[in-house]
This record gives structure tokens, C-alpha cells and sequence, in this order.
């Protein structure tokens, strides 16, 4: 095995900033942002700011994505640049703890911010992956940062929501100071524990290149990539059903909390909801993962979407807050057996020796998926002023996700992949 000290320096990062995305962008800001930030908007309203906040966040981060991975391909700059996007994340973080009542436009502004950090330093965190372990042990790396990701984000988010239930035994005045005392310890836990990173893991060292070269290099990469997807047509077909569901996926994970408040329940309850998924999804996704193995992946990934279309069709007939853990209970039981499974149905259609160049779309795809479904979110709940018609919108990306997952042959896509890029590397020789 490689430098162990360096294996587990790479894997605390995760346990760093997954407090980020449970305390922050799951948990209390959809919470606090409705409640307290926007407190002179109306529900529907402050839904939509939300929405379109989470969209720009995504978009950026998508617009650079291209020059992101170039960089983190390039010469030894990775853990430069983990260290400026994700103390990005971590000032603004603690910097939501300044904003006042009543300003959602700051809020906004400094959340969109803190959101750029998180997503951009993930980036270059994956890329170091491969300068902590061999091939063999990519996959054992990989699941400890993942488990650690877990554990770490669910352990102080679980300190968090104390504080917030009883704010006078950590000698906090009330739940809104408890709530901005929660964002800074995430930002002190996340710079904490993401120093090993920093000082024990070393990049594998290449050829450096401009700053000029590497840009251009990471666009024109994408574009090579793209063409080559696009010519592919079983390949394509299930990039864009991947995209449609896995952006039904994401929009509940951030839009959930949010939703619960317009209809009225209280905060207390709903942050427990999260708790749920917290620690039901990580053995739920092990046991997803291993009845596909016994049954069929692509099965499973319909399995999947039927649930998540049952949640939105139950989460648009709500009426208390029980529902609401009946709910995160059916989120926590698919929503890591759909992102896992998806990887995997995907790395059976691709030839290893080309896994980079096509997991790297895929990734970026990911991250794109990021933008459509709050979006729309936002402007159903604009033009109609309701936020449950709003919360059904999304079922518009399962339905037509599965539609398209459908007309997908794995075998026949990785045949089709395989005999393609043969024919290129004759035409090239």
C-alpha cells in the first residue's frame, strides 16, 4: 500500500467538507435563509431566491469545470488551488454568521460564494486522488474518503442540531444564534481537518505548462471528448438520461428543507429529517449495491427512480411534519444506491484505459445537473405561487430520465464504444 499517512491525510478532506454540504447546504441555510435571512419575503418567494441561488453557484462552478480539470491535470497546481477554493468556502462559511435578519441579498451573495468553494475544491480533491494510491488501491482510497465523507458530516451535524434544540446549554441566546454559531464551527472543523491534505500529501510531479497552454488545452479537451460522446449514441442516450434523473436527484437534496418550510413545519423537525438520511443512507446504499450485484444494475437504477417518483408525488400531499420523516426515510434508502449505481452502470459501457477521459464528462455533467432542477423550481414556484406545484415539477426529470434509461443496452453500448475507438486508433496509425 502507498505512505499510508498520505492515504488518510487525502481521505480527511472528505470528512472536512461534507460538514459543509450536511450542516450548510442541505440543513440550516434552506432553513435559516426562509426563516430568517428572507423573513420579509413570502414563502414562495424566498423559495425561488433559493433556487436560483443554488443554480448560478452550479453554473459557475460548470463554466470553469473545464479549466478546473485541465489545471488538476496539469503541472503540480492542484493543491494550490484545493487551498484557495476551499478557504473560499470555509470564509464564507463562517462569513454567514455576519449577515443580518432580512438580508437575503447578502445571504444570497456569500452563500453563492461558499457553494463555488465547496464544488471547485472537490475538483481538485479527485484529481489528487491518484497521487495517494496505485490502481489496486484506488477503489479501497476512494470508499475510505467516501465513509469518512459520511461520518464526519453526520457526527457534527449531529452536534449542530443539539445546539439548535437547546441553544442556553452551549450558552447560546436563542436557535438564530446557535444556527450562525453552527456555520462557523463548520468552517473551523472543515479548515481543521483539511491542514493534513495540505502538508502530507504530494503531488506526482509532470511537465508544467503555461497558464495560457493548460486553459486551452482543458477546452479543447472537452470539446474532443464531446464530439466523440455525441457520435456514440448509446452512450449519449444514457449521459442524457443520467443527467435528466441525477438533476431530480440533486434538486431534492437541496430544495428538500426549503420546501418543508413553506408548507409550514417546524425547523426542528425537519433538520431531525436530515438526520435520517444521514445515517440511513450510508447502510442503504451498501444494500443497494449489493442487490444489484445479485439482480441487475439498470434494473435497480429504475427501482430507484419509481421511489424518488413516489416522493414527489407524496411530498406534494404533505400535511405534517411525520410525513416528513417518512419521507427522508425513502430519500435515505435510494438516493446513494442511485449516484453509486450510475457510476457503475456507466464504468461497464467504457474501456478502463479511457476511463479518465469519459468519468471526466461524466463529472462535469454531474455538476451541470446541478442547475436545472432548482431552476425550474424557482420559476414554478414565481408563476404560480405554489410551492407544492413547484416540489411536482420535478418529476418531470425522473419521468423522462427513465424514458431515456430505457432504450440503454450496456453490453451493446460498451461494444459500440470498444469498436469505435479502434476505428480511431487505425485511422490515427
Amino acid at each position: 500500500m502507498q505512505n499510508k499517512k498520505s492515504i488518510y491525510a487525502w481521505a480527511l478532506y472528505d470528512w472536512a467538507d461534507s460538514t459543509y454540504a450536511t450542516t450548510v447546504m442541505a440543513g440550516f441555510f434552506p432553513l435559516f435563509f426562509k426563516s430568517y435571512y428572507a423573513a420579509n419575503l413570502d414563502a414562495t418567494t424566498s423559495t425561488a431566491h433559493l433556487g436560483f441561488a443554488n443554480s448560478f453557484s452550479s453554473f459557475i462552478v460548470v463554466l470553469l469545470a473545464p479549466l478546473l480539470g485541465a489545471i488538476a491535470d496539469g503541472a503540480s497546481l492542484k493543491k494550490r488551488f484545493l487551498f484557495l477554493f476551499a478557504y473560499l468556502g470555509i470564509l464564507m462559511s463562517a462569513c454567514l454568521a455576519l449577515v443580518g435578519e432580512g438580508q437575503w441579498q447578502l445571504a444570497a451573495f456569500v452563500y453563492v460564494l461558499a457553494n463555488i468553494g465547496f464544488m471547485g475544491s472537490n475538483t481538485f480533491y479527485d484529481a489528487l486522488l491518484t497521487s495517494v494510491s496505485s490502481e489496486k488501491e484506488v477503489d479501497f482510497v476512494s470508499g475510505m474518503g467516501f465513509a469518512l465523507g459520511y461520518l464526519g458530516g453526520g457526527l457534527l451535524f449531529a452536534l449542530n442540531v443539539w445546539m439548535v434544540q437547546d441553544p442556553a446549554f452551549f450558552g447560546l441566546a436563542d436557535k438564530a444564534e446557535a444556527i450562525k454559531a453552527s456555520f462557523v464551527l463548520v468552517a473551523l472543523w472543515w479548515a481543521i481537518f483539511s491542514l493534513p491534505i495540505f502538508f502530507f500529501v504530494e503531488e506526482k510531479r509532470e511537465n508544467s505548462k503555461s497558464s495560457k497552454e493548460t486553459f486551452l488545452i482543458g477546452y479543447a479537451r472537452l470539446k474532443k471528448t464531446l464530439k466523440k460522446i455525441v457520435s456514440l449514441k448509446g452512450l449519449f442516450l444514457f449521459l442524457a438520461a443520467y443527467w435528466l434523473y441525477i438533476d431530480g436527484v440533486d434538486t431534492i437534496i437541496r430544495m428538500a428543507v426549503d420546501y418543508g418550510m413553506a408548507l409550514g413545519f417546524d425547523s426542528s423537525g425537519l433538520i431531525l429529517a436530515l438526520l435520517i438520511v444521514q445515517f440511513v443512507g450510508f447502510p442503504a446504499t451498501l444494500a443497494f449495491a449489493k442487490i444489484a450485484q445479485v439482480w441487475d444494475t439498470k434494473k435497480m437504477l429504475f427501482v430507484a427512480i419509481g421511489v424518488y417518483l413516489i416522493i414527489v408525488l407524496f411530498a406534494t400531499m404533505m400535511t405534517q411534519v411525520s410525513h416528513f420523516y417518512i419521507l427522508a426515510v425513502m430519500i435515505a434508502l435510494v438516493q446513494g444506491g442511485i449516484q453509486a449505481l450510475s457510476r457503475s452502470y456507466y464504468s461497464k459501457m467504457i474501456p478502463h484505459e479511457y476511463a479518465a477521459e469519459f468519468f471526466g464528462f461524466y463529472n462535469f455533467l454531474g455538476k451541470f445537473a446541478a442547475i436545472l432542477g432548482p431552476l425550474l423550481v424557482a420559476l414554478v414556484a414565481l408563476f404560480s405561487q405554489n410551492s407544492r406545484v413547484a416540489i411536482a415539477s420535478v418529476a418531470i426529470f425522473f419521468i423522462a430520465g427513465a424514458i431515456l434509461l430505457y432504450f440503454v443496452d450496456a453490453k451493446k453500448v460498451a461494444c459500440e464504444v470498444r469498436e469505435a475507438l479502434q476505428s480511431e486508433e487505425k485511422a490515427i496509425y
